[in-house]
C-alpha cells in the first residue's frame, strides 16, 4: 500500500460529538476531505445547520443529528439516526465536552455531575453503542477519544478545574482500558490531547491568560484551527492501524515543562 493510501478514508462514515463547531468541526472538516461522510452531533440546531453548511460548501457529505448526551437516553437514538443512514461507523470521535471553574471546597455537585456526564459518561455509552451494534459485527474500527493535558497534571496554572482535569485523566485511561479490550475486535482506541486552543470554553481563560500560557510553551504559540487535523486524520487511518491504547498531546510542548 502507497503511503497516500494510508491515509485515505473513502467510503467511510466518521461520528463525531461536539461538531458543530470548535475542535470537533475542524475534526469533521480534516475527515470529511480525506473522503470520509461525516456525522455531526451536537445540542444546538442552529449552530448543526451552520456547520453542515460550511461543511457541504467545502464539498463534505455531512449529515446532522441534534443530541444532548448529557442524557443516556440520547445514545441509542444517535446511534439508531446514522445507522438508518449510512449502514456503518468506521469511525467515532468523542470530542462532546464540558467544563466548569470553581474551588474544589467549594465545587458544587451539579457542576462535578454535568463534566462527568458529558466528560466520562457520554463518551463509554457511545462507545458501547457503537462498538456493539457496528464495529465489533464489522471486525474493525477507530475510536478517538479527546481527552486533554488537563488530564496529565494536577492543575494548569491558576485553572480551578478539578471535574475537568479528573475527567480527562479518566479519558486516558478509559482509551487504554478500551483498547485493550477491543484489539481482538479490530479495533484501534486512541485519545488526543490538546493543549491550549481559542474555542468558546477557553475564551474567558485565554483572555486573562492567553500570553502567559505562549510565554510558557516551548513552541511559543497557541493551537489553530489546523493543528488537530492531521492527528484526526492519522488516527482515523489505517496509517495507525499498528497504534491502540495511546494518548498523543498535541500542546506545543506545554505538557513536557
Amino acid at each position: 500500500m502507497q503511503v497516500r493510501e494510508l491515509f485515505e478514508l473513502g467510503g467511510q462514515v466518521a461520528l463525531i460529538t461536539g461538531g458543530s463547531r470548535g475542535l470537533g468541526l475542524q475534526m469533521a472538516e480534516a475527515l470529511g476531505e480525506m473522503g470520509c461522510r461525516v456525522v455531526i452531533t451536537a445540542r444546538k440546531a442552529d449552530e448543526l445547520k451552520e456547520a453542515q453548511q460550511h461543511l457541504q460548501a467545502r464539498g463534505i457529505e455531512a449529515m446532522t443529528v441534534v443530541s444532548d448526551l448529557q442524557r443516556p437516553e440520547a445514545v441509542k437514538p444517535l446511534v439508531d439516526e446514522t445507522l438508518a443512514a449510512y449502514g456503518q461507523i468506521d469511525i467515532l470521535v468523542n470530542n462532546a465536552g464540558a467544563t466548569w471553574g470553581a474551588p474544589a471546597e467549594d465545587y458544587p455537585d451539579e457542576a462535578w455531575h454535568k463534566v462527568m456526564n458529558l466528560n466520562v459518561n457520554a463518551p463509554f455509552f457511545l462507545a458501547r453503542e457503537v462498538g456493539k451494534r457496528s464495529m465489533i459485527p464489522a471486525r474493525r474500527g477507530k475510536i478517538i477519544n479527546i481527552a486533554s493535558i488537563a488530564g496529565l497534571k494536577g492543575a494548569l496554572g491558576p485553572m480551578q478545574t478539578i471535574a475537568y482535569n479528573t475527567s480527562k485523566a479518566a479519558a486516558i485511561n478509559f482509551t487504554r482500558a478500551l483498547a485493550a479490550e477491543w484489539g481482538k475486535y479490530g479495533i484501534n482506541v486512541n485519545a488526543i490531547c490538546p493543549g491550549f486552543f481559542p474555542s468558546k470554553m477557553s475564551a474567558g481563560l485565554l483572555d486573562t491568560l492567553g500570553q502567559t500560557v505562549i510565554e510558557r510553551t516551548p513552541l511559543q504559540r497557541l493551537g489553530d484551527e489546523s493543528d488537530l487535523k492531521g492527528a484526526a486524520v492519522f488516527l482515523a487511518s489505517a496509517a495507525s492501524r499498528h497504534i491502540t491504547g495511546q494518548y498523543l498531546a498535541i500542546d506545543g510542548g506545554a505538557s513536557v515543562v
